[in-house]
């Protein structure tokens, strides 16, 4: 009693905000009333210079007692469509309920006229509540309730209020009207009843009281916690046992953007980054949330899936029947009538998470967690500009001098695989942590290799790169040479344009085979020395950028896909803007999971 006497005074609170709605016209009507059918609407029409059936204090009463159980109202005023007033026959002030005509879920509407004589609110409630309760099924014998509830039909749940009540209370009536073709109502009036003997054999034993039947078995309303006599919290647990599908995505709508908001306190950083992240999650969860939902209202509209829709509503009326499901019911009506004290818990747990969150990013990321607005903004400006404003690819790398005209099939292959995207500007950071190692061959050491240490080849890695660098926008300037070219077809590296073409690379393909490999034997007589290579390498003894063999003593660059080449060679590649591997495209900046290395034989070639 004392749960349903303070659900009474949080519904006397709730109601004293009510607001009436004001009709517009005959659209505004339809679209609120008539095509509205799971409700009671009670609307006061105003004719045309006549004053209003109910005074303005009356209706205001009117309106503060029938919104506790659910009734919405509103003002028609004839004045702003009175042809639509003609048209329905309203020449004179008057109140009309509106209620659904059939027993059917989303049946035609009834709109019923007040003709009673006294115009009080005590009256005209109990008119509104005579015409909902007369769509309930009641009961006055045993022997009806014996026969209706032994009977089995297309309601599969049905709610039994045994009472010694003249009709049923108006809530009750309410929700009758609110989950038509869902839920079955019907009122028990045991006031003239001799023989009570079969409903001490169904188990009910106390006066009123409120008893589910399911195809599960029978639940008896109001023994568990939140379990109130009133419209809220039968509405709740109706939704509950029997709910719709868009009461089901009403509850994802809520869980999901909870959790896109809690992003708010989870990202780092500056306030503005904050709310930018949270925008973008919002936009993200919500997107994918009714993305997720289509082809779930599609597969509901199968037909044969009728068997699969009742065991889901089964197994919902199975779990939110438990003890566990009434615990979370009381605590979701609890906090739906404290909005203030729900969102000072929802930003309570927020900024726990935003703590505890803190905490672990802060030995991980000073800069990010400290960082202000006005960097976090210049960052993203940063960001934003190097996708909006950097040179198209291939416009960038497009030769002065085309030999399309000389060679078609260079023009149908730039046709082919098209570059016409923005790219983003990617750091060069990162070539300086690429593996460099020399190439040595077995056997073969030169007097200087013999004097120079680990320390040499670092020092000479670090001032080829850095000269490689320095050059390399000149050298792009001056010479630009096509390095996508066929296998069949014959290639000729440019002494000026590759570093690397003094000591190895020869003008014809008559030098370079005439060449030695090495500075004391030829390339048939050495063996390369494979244990100097990093283990993720792969085992090549030829650069596909400039197309020559390795030289012994030569320095080494690798990728993270694990193909090798001179180091000169790719450090232009990669600076050029074409931040992949030559051979796979695979990311020059991102890590790949190593090859399971076999061990080579020497003439080995990459395929």
């Amino acid at each position: 009693m004392e749960g349903e006497l303070y659900s009474a005074l949080k519904e006397e609170e709730a109601s004293e905000s009510v607001s009436s709605t004001n009709f517009s016209g005959e659209m505004h009507f339809y679209e609120l009333v008539e095509d509205t059918k799971d409700g009671i609407w009670l609307v006061q029409v105003i004719a045309n210079d006549r004053s209003p059936l109910v005074g303005k204090i009356h209706w205001e009463k009117m309106v503060k007692k029938v919104s506790r159980f659910g009734i919405r109202t509103g003002t028609f005023n004839c004045s702003s469509d009175p042809r639509y007033c003609r048209r329905r026959g309203w020449v004179r002030s008057t109140l009309i309920m509106s209620v659904p005509q059939t027993s059917t879920s989303k049946g035609k509407v009834m709109l019923k006229e007040y003709s009673g004589r006294k115009i009080e609110v005590e009256h005209i409630f109990k008119w509104i509540t005579a015409h909902a309760a007369s769509r309930i099924k009641t009961i006055y014998n045993a022997e009806r309730l014996k026969e209706e509830w032994n009977k089995s039909d297309q309601y599969w749940v049905k709610i039994y209020l045994f009472a010694n009540l003249d009709q049923p209370p108006a809530f009750f009536s309410a929700l009758s009207i609110k989950f038509t073709g869902r839920v079955e109502f019907i009122f028990v009036n045991v006031e003239n009843w001799d023989n009570k003997s079969y409903m001490t054999d169904i188990g009910v034993y106390n006066m009123p009281s409120y008893i589910l039947r399911t195809p599960e078995g029978i639940y008896r309303y109001g023994n568990h916690t939140g379990e109130f006599i009133s419209l809220q919290a039968m509405d709740s647990f109706l939704r509950s046992v029997q709910p719709e599908v868009n009461d089901l995505f009403v509850l994802s709508l809520v869980l999901v953007n909870l959790m896109a908001w809690m992003d708010l306190f989870i990202t780092q950083g500056a306030t503005i980054k904050r709310f930018v992240v949270l925008i973008s999650t919002l936009g993200t969860y919500n997107s994918l949330l009714i993305i997720s939902w289509l082809p779930v209202l599609g597969f509901l509209q199968l037909p044969y899936l009728d068997s699969f829709y009742e065991y889901s509503l089964k197994l919902l009326r199975y779990s939110n029947t438990t003890t566990l499901a009434s615990w979370v019911r009381a605590d979701w009506m609890f906090y739906s009538s404290h909005p203030a004290l729900f969102l000072s818990t929802y930003l309570g747990h927020g900024l726990l998470v935003d703590y505890f969150e803190k905490k672990r990013r802060r030995n991980n990321n000073n800069d990010e967690v400290n960082a202000n607005n006005l960097e976090w903004l210049s960052s993203l400006w940063d960001w934003y500009t190097s996708y909006l404003f950097h040179p198209i690819a291939s416009f960038q790398n497009f030769p002065v001098e085309s030999d399309w005209d000389e060679d078609p099939d260079l023009f149908l292959e730039r046709l082919a695989f098209p570059d016409l995207w923005l790219h983003p500007l990617i750091p060069t950071d990162y070539i300086k942590n690429l593996p460099v190692w020399r190439f040595k061959c077995l056997g073969v050491q030169s007097e200087e290799e013999m004097l120079e240490g680990p320390q040499d080849i670092e020092n000479d890695s670090d001032s080829e790169s850095t000269d490689t660098f320095s050059s390399e926008k000149e050298v792009f300037e001056d010479k630009r040479n096509v390095v996508h070219n066929s296998p069949g077809r014959a290639s000729h590296c440019d002494p000026e344009a590759c570093s690397c073409a003094n000591k190895y690379c020869q003008t014809s393909p008559y030098a370079r085979r005439g060449r030695s490999y090495g500075s004391y034997s030829t390339n048939e007589d050495m063996e390369p020395d494979w244990s100097t290579w990093p283990a993720d390498m792969l085992h090549c003894t030829e650069c596909v950028v400039c197309l020559e063999n390795f030289e012994n003593g030569c320095l080494l660059m690798g990728l993270p896909c694990g193909h090798v080449f001179h180091q000169n060679c790719i450090v232009m590649w990669l600076a050029g803007g074409r931040h992949c591997c030559p051979v796979c495209r695979w990311p020059s900046y991102k890590k790949k999971q190593p090859y399971a290395h076999h061990q080579p034989l020497s003439n080995d070639v990459p395929s």
